[in-house]
């Protein structure tokens, strides 16, 4: 299967963000790097950088330091090579510290499908483990079963 390309339409944007969100649950720096463009712009909070290189070292250092890393992402809005997404993901630290970060993003691909631009928001707050709301086993895919942002209230 053809994987979606600009222009997006509502399907595949949908399809889009939820094949981001199934690699990046896999937390294979390597393989979701592929995603991108050789020369991809990102910012992530307050760092910024270029290329898919830095995009998998990036990648790599988040996943040592944030452990049991689930998300959850979702459309929110897009057009022709342009996709917004929010999402929210849980992942605690080396000590036992729960957190829920929420962000958004804002993706621009070229004409094959690959990102060469990503902007992202992100907040983190402290939550205690008896409030996470996202299980599955790890790493993986989020079940279709498990329900989505919208669908948790959040």
């Amino acid at each position: 299967m053809k994987p979606p390309v600009p222009p997006f339409t509502f399907e595949s944007a949908t399809q889009k963000v939820r094949m981001a969100e199934d690699a990046w649950n896999t937390r294979d720096a390597e393989k979701v790097s592929l995603a991108y463009t050789v020369e991809t712009q990102w910012r992530n909070r307050a760092e910024m950088f270029a290329g898919r290189d830095a995009v998998q070292h990036f990648l790599t250092r988040k996943w040592q330091k944030e452990l049991d890393y689930r998300l959850i992402k979702e459309l929110w809005a897009f057009h022709e090579n342009r996709i917004a997404v929010r999402f929210q993901y849980e992942w605690h630290d080396d000590s036992g510290q729960w957190y829920r970060a929420y962000g958004n993003e804002q993706w621009e691909f070229d004409e094959s499908g690959l990102m060469r631009r990503r902007e992202a928001s992100i907040n983190d707050v402290t939550i205690k483990e008896t409030d996470r709301r996202f299980f599955w086993d790890a790493p993986g895919p989020r079940p279709d079963d498990h329900p989505g942002l919208s669908e948790l209230g959040m």
